[in-house]
């Protein structure tokens, strides 16, 4: 059997023992049941408690034993089922003598107490007094406070998992691991908060029990057996001491067991690991045995103990200096290969596709010394933007320019600056969210990335910025934002032939055919790698290089231009460009022209075939305005939308558009798919757009048809 079958039979084992457990426990204290059951149950009582006691400790972290709330809540029933098991054996047969209620209770009624019940009734209290006043309490009280810090620090924490998936550090499925995580931590302390309480509750039920049981007997024994008071007294109160220490044992076990899991603190070691790890010091025991030394030599000290315990103290101190020089000694193992995806700071160079330039001032934050933040994102959103675009982006050379202000980056694509601003390597900037709470005091600026109002505010005052409603991240994280959005913006420079024959390359490996059709028999690398780029600029992805490859090998032969091949292209990838607008199941949101404005576009097309900029120049600019007055209220409520128009303009009309409005998707009518729905969100008019609103503003339109 393997160990995958293994586990899955545990598993069902697990799952087909919890219903059982609980109808035992309802028959534990309903029907009565013999001594020797009674002596099992109480031996699995005690064994169930070690295992829980050794899990707890063995957790590297409080969320590796996840379960533990649920599994005190049935230890404690368990123990309390035994409870009313044994309480009835104790009055129905304690007449009878120590061994009618099972060995298990004798045994401790006896051996363990010496069959003296008032020395029984003191050591059931000491265990009483350190279970409910010392190990409960303090657990409870930590519990509490864990509770209260997790749940406060939730909101931070999770946007610190979306500052992370936005600079590319973590993929989806990561993040929506983390926020799992954390939503789990929170329930786990809360849960914890709630469970310390079962374990109080469990020591006062032991405590009630045990005056039940003493009265109990005491009464039964004289009144219904005929027995003398100090033979009711050593009979009963034997018999309920043993009781009580039986069940408590294990409530005390428990009991260490939650607190050993409240005041664990993340570790990669369980506790003893972590304990030892840390008392490895040579210079603490040396220490010891020093104190412990000049101690013995007090005349009145016990030198015979101390001076042993001094040696001793100084042979570990002594072994664990011997075993740190002899790690010292050991030659450092060789430098693995250096990896050359791994971006380092010795790898700077001025020349490159994309480069990022630094002042003096930010060289802190690609330094490798100090954690080197920059260069993990920038490796993150490589990794990435890869998967997003659908071909590797070229690394990101990182520079140090002297002639920059101390606090100023800037990127620059193909030689070409795209952005620039500057940050502070040792403060936090604070973006104006539009539900602010409060105001804080801080530099004033624009986000670079998004243009959002924000503030530069000290590090100290990051928590008070959250809580007015600010949403806060570190410099890195805004140079990497920045970063992340121009290569986006640019990923068409950063495409170039060797790229496409990447792709081309790779598309041999699953679709030999198609690769051979593609290039060189139906088209040069050149014409393929320009059309890859003319999707790119136009913010389609090339994911699914094998449709595009398909739909350019379903157009040989046709004699097409570049921009009828481009345009054609498109209307065969139609679904592809559509479900990076909108997902699947939603309708597609258009923004469209009214017929006399469309007919105007495709005249003024018609009246310049070929031109790159067919329309006036008047013409152009209102027609850029009207578009304006349309679109930006939706971006400003970060609605995905098209802006939809005939075949012949479009192309035209998507780089005027493109030029003030890079994020808005221009798409024809014949690139909508057949069964795809839509719905008219804003209409360009000839004088004044026209925005639908109530029910019109959700009206589909009929699928179209090409």
């Amino acid at each position: 059997m393997t160990g995958l079958d293994v586990r899955n039979a545990a598993r069902f084992a697990t799952a087909a023992a919890l219903p059982a457990a609980m109808l035992i426990l309802v028959a534990l204290m309903v029907i009565p049941v013999t001594p020797i059951i009674l002596d099992i149950s109480f031996i699995g009582n005690i064994m169930i408690s070690l295992a829980i006691l050794m899990v707890a400790l063995s957790a590297s972290k409080p969320l590796d034993f996840s379960a533990f709330p649920t599994v005190l809540l049935l230890a404690t029933l368990f123990r309390l089922a035994l409870n009313v098991a044994s309480t009835r054996v104790v009055l129905v047969h304690g007449h009878e003598g120590t061994s009618a209620a099972g060995h298990v209770i004798e045994a401790f009624g006896q051996v363990l107490i010496g069959g003296d019940y008032v020395v029984g009734l003191f050591v059931f209290g000491v265990l009483m007094i350190i279970n409910l006043v010392v190990i409960t309490k303090g657990a409870g009280r930590v519990s509490e406070v864990s509770a209260r810090f997790t749940l406060d620090a939730l909101p931070g924490k999770q946007m610190a998992i979306d500052a992370d998936l936005n600079a590319g550090l973590l993929t989806p499925d990561e993040a929506k691991a983390r926020r799992q995580e954390v939503a789990t931590e929170a329930d786990f302390y809360g849960s914890m908060d709630g469970a310390s309480k079962f374990v109080k509750g469990d020591a006062v039920a032991g405590l009630l029990i045990l005056f039940v049981n003493i009265v109990g007997g005491l009464i039964l024994g004289m009144f219904s057996h005929g027995l003398s008071f100090s033979q009711a007294g050593s009979t009963y109160v034997t018999l309920a001491i043993g009781d009580a220490l039986v069940a408590q044992i294990p409530a005390l076990l428990l009991s260490i067991a939650a607190a050993a899991i409240v005041t664990r603190v993340s570790s990669p070691h369980n506790l003893s690991g972590q304990i030892g790890s840390q008392f490895a010091s040579p210079h603490v025991w040396m220490a010891v045995g020093g104190i412990l030394f000049i101690l013995g030599l007090v005349p009145a000290m016990p030198q015979m103990l101390i001076l042993p315990a001094a040696a001793l103290a100084f042979t570990i101190g002594w072994q664990l200096r011997r075993a740190a020089a002899e790690v010292a000694a050991q030659p450092e193992p060789a430098a693995p290969a250096p990896d050359p995806h791994h971006i380092e700071w010795a790898d700077v160079s001025d020349i490159g596709p994309c480069q990022l330039e630094i002042g003096y001032a930010l060289v802190s934050l690609v330094d490798e010394r100090k954690g080197a933040p920059l260069m993990t994102r920038i490796t993150g959103i490589r990794r990435q933007l890869s998967k997003e675009l659908g071909f590797v982006v070229p690394p990101v050379k990182v520079a140090d320019d002297l002639s920059l202000p101390g606090n100023v980056y800037r990127i620059s694509i193909a030689g070409v600056i795209v952005g620039e601003d500057e940050v502070f390597p040792n403060e936090m900037l604070a973006l104006d969210s539009g539900e602010l709470v409060t105001k804080v005091t801080g530099r004033p600026c624009k986000d670079p990335t998004f243009g959002l109002d924000a503030l530069w505010i000290p590090k100290s005052a990051q928590n008070d910025a959250i809580a007015a409603g600010y949403t806060v991240v570190d410099p890195a994280t805004v140079v990497a934002t920045h970063l992340n959005n121009s290569i986006i913006a640019s990923a068409a420079e950063l495409f170039g032939i060797d790229d496409a024959q990447s792709l081309i390359d790779n598309l041999k490996t699953h679709y030999p055919q198609l690769a051979a059709n593609l290039s060189p028999q139906g088209y040069a690398l050149p014409r393929v790698a320009a059309l890859c780029k003319a999707l790119l600029i136009e913010r389609v992805p090339l994911r699914d290089f094998r449709k595009i490859a398909e739909a350019m090998v379903a157009l040989v032969g046709q004699q097409l231009g570049d921009g009828d091949l481009i345009e054609a292209v498109r209307q065969r990838i139609g679904a592809l460009i559509v479900q990076t607008i909108v997902p699947s199941r939603m309708p597609l949101p258009v923004v469209t022209f009214t017929p006399d404005i469309e007919v105007l576009l495709n005249q003024a097309v018609r009246a310049n075939p070929g031109a790159e900029w067919p329309f006036e120049h008047g013409m152009a600019m209102k027609i850029v305005e009207q578009i304006g007055q349309a679109v930006e209220p939706l971006l400003l409520q970060t609605r995905s939308f098209a802006l939809v128009a005939s075949p012949i303009c479009r192309p035209a009309l998507s780089r005027l558009v493109r030029a003030t409005f890079p994020d808005v998707a221009v798409i024809s009518y014949l690139e909508i798919p057949a069964t795809k729905a839509t719905e008219i969100v804003a209409t360009i008019g000839a004088d004044q757009p026209r925005l639908t609103s109530g029910e019109e503003a959700y009206q589909k339109d009929e699928p179209h048809e090409n």
